[in-house]
C-alpha cells in the first residue's frame, strides 16, 4: 500500500480516532452471532494501547434510517470488544458533542478504549457533511482507517475526517489492501477465479478485469443461468438477470477471443419449488424442465471444478454456488470450500457469503486470505480507487496538523 500506515506517524499518548468496521451479526436477545470483525481490528487497537493512545473507536452497525435506533446501538459490541481486549471499554450514546469531549479529556491512557454510538445515526454521515467531520476531527489529534469493509464509502468518518487530521491507515486496512493488490498485479499462475451468487451485474467490473489476468473462470450459483439463457438454453423457472442477458453473450464472446477458459455447470440439482423440503432431482445443465430451478450445482460440475482447483496456483472466490443455507443444496459450496481449504495454492476468498460458507464448513483458518468487505475487495479487483484509501496520507507526504 502505497499509503502511510500506523507505524509512519507518532501516536504516543497521542488522541486517536479509530474507523473501524464493528458491523456484526447480532440475534434476537441483541449479542453479537459473530465477532470476526472485531477480532480483526484487535492489532490496531492493541499498537495503540501500548503506545498509550487515547483510542477513541467509531463504526457503523446495520442500516439505521439516519437517527438513533434501540436495536442498533452500540452495546452488545462494546461488551464483546472488552471481553476480547482484557481493557476496559467505554461505550458512549453520542459521536459527538462536549460529553464526548468531557470522556476522551478523562481517558486513562493505554489502559481504555472509548465506543462511540453507531456513526449512522447521525445523517450527516452518509452525506459527507463538512461540519459533522470536522467535530469528529476535533475529537483526535490523529486519524486511522482501519475500516476496510466501507472503504469503498466516502462518508464523514472514512473520507472527511481526513480533511482536519493526519490520516493513515490500520493494519487490517493495509494487510487487505496488499493482498488483493498483489492478486490482480502479480498472481502466480495458474489463476483461477471461482464467482458464484444469483447476480451477474454485481460481478461484472471483477468479471472484465479478471479476464485480462487469470487462466479460467468456475461460474457457480444464480448468476450462471443468465449465462445459460443467453445461450439459448433452457433454464426451467431458475433465476435470471433478462436486463443482463447482453452483457452475458459480451462475455462469453471476450472469452472465446481471447481463448480464457470460462466453465458453466454441465449439471445441476433443481427442484419443483424454492424450498428446502421441496423435491429435487440432478439433471444436464440442457435438461431443466418448466417448473423446475436450479438450486446448486451437480455432482459431475463439482467433480470437474475440484479437478481445475487442484491444478491451480492461485485461486480467488467470492460467492455460493447454491443456495448453501439448505441442506439439500449445500453440496456444491461445501466442496468448494473444502477444495480450497486443502489446497496448496494461496487462496483468497471475497467475503460476503463465501465467508459465511467457510465457517459453516469449519476451514476459515485453511485459507490464506477472507477478505473482511464484500463490497470494498470487488472494487479493488475491478481495478477501481477505494476513497477511503485514496484520502489517507502518501507515503512521502508530510502530516499537518488539523487547523484550529
Amino acid at each position: 500500500m502505497d499509503k502511510k500506515t500506523l507505524q509512519d506517524i507518532d501516536v504516543d499518548r497521542k488522541r486517536v480516532l479509530v474507523r473501524v468496521d464493528f458491523n456484526v451479526p447480532l440475534n434476537d436477545k441483541r449479542e453479537v452471532v459473530d465477532d470476526e470483525r472485531i477480532k480483526a481490528a484487535l492489532p490496531t487497537i492493541k499498537y495503540l494501547l501500548e503506545h498509550k493512545a487515547r483510542i477513541i473507536l467509531i463504526s457503523h452497525l446495520g442500516r439505521p434510517k439516519d437517527a438513533p435506533d434501540d436495536s442498533l446501538r452500540m452495546d452488545p459490541v462494546a461488551k464483546r470488544l472488552e471481553g476480547l481486549l482484557k481493557k476496559k471499554v467505554i461505550k458512549l450514546d453520542e459521536c459527538i458533542g462536549d460529553n464526548v469531549k468531557k470522556a476522551v479529556d478523562s481517558m486513562d491512557n493505554g489502559n481504555e478504549v472509548i465506543l462511540l454510538e453507531n456513526v449512522r445515526f447521525n445523517p450527516e454521515e452518509k452525506k459527507n457533511d463538512p461540519a459533522f467531520a470536522k467535530k469528529l476531527a476535533e475529537l483526535a489529534d490523529v486519524f486511522v482507517n482501519d475500516a476496510f469493509g466501507t472503504a469503498h464509502r466516502a462518508h464523514a468518518s472514512t473520507v472527511g475526517v481526513t480533511n482536519y487530521l493526519p490520516s493513515v491507515g490500520g493494519f487490517l486496512l493495509e494487510k487487505e489492501v496488499n493482498a488483493l493488490t498483489a492478486l490482480i498485479e502479480k498472481p502466480t499462475k495458474p489463476f483461477i477465479a471461482i464467482l458464484g451468487g444469483n447476480k451477474i451485474s454485481d460481478k461484472l467490473g471483477v468479471i472484465h478485469s479478471f479476464l485480462e489476468i487469470v487462466d479460467g473462470i468456475l461460474i457457480g450459483g444464480g448468476m450462471c443461468f443468465t449465462f445459460l439463457k443467453s445461450q439459448g438454453m433452457e433454464i426451467g423457472d431458475s433465476i435470471f438477470e433478462e436486463d443482463q442477458m447482453e452483457a452475458a453473450t459480451e462475455i462469453l464472446c471476450k472469452t472465446e477471443q481471447e481463448g480464457i477458459p470460462l466453465y458453466l455447470p454441465d449439471d445441476f440439482v433443481v427442484a419443483d419449488s424454492f424450498s428446502p423440503d421441496a423435491n429435487i432431482k440432478i439433471v444436464a445443465a440442457d435438461d431443466i424442465e418448466p417448473g423446475w430451478r436450479g438450486l446448486d450445482i451437480g455432482p459431475e460440475t463439482i467433480m470437474l471444478y475440484k479437478e481445475i482447483i487442484e491444478e491451480a496456483k492461485t485461486i480467488f472466490w467470492n460467492g455460493p454456488m447454491g443456495v448453501f443455507e439448505w441442506d439439500n443444496f449445500q453440496k456444491g459450496t461445501k466442496s468448494i470450500a473444502e477444495a480450497l481449504a486443502i489446497s496448496p495454492a494461496l487462496t483468497i476468498v471475497g467475503g460476503g457469503d463465501s465467508d459465511a460458507a467457510l465457517k459453516k464448513y469449519g476451514v476459515m483458518g485453511q485459507i490464506d486470505h477472507v477478505s473482511t468487505g464484500g463490497g470494498a475487495s470487488m472494487k479493488i479487483l475491478e481495478g477501481k480507487n477505494l476513497p477511503g484509501v485514496d484520502a489517507l496520507l502518501d507515503k512521502e507526504q508530510i502530516a499537518v496538523k488539523m487547523e484550529e
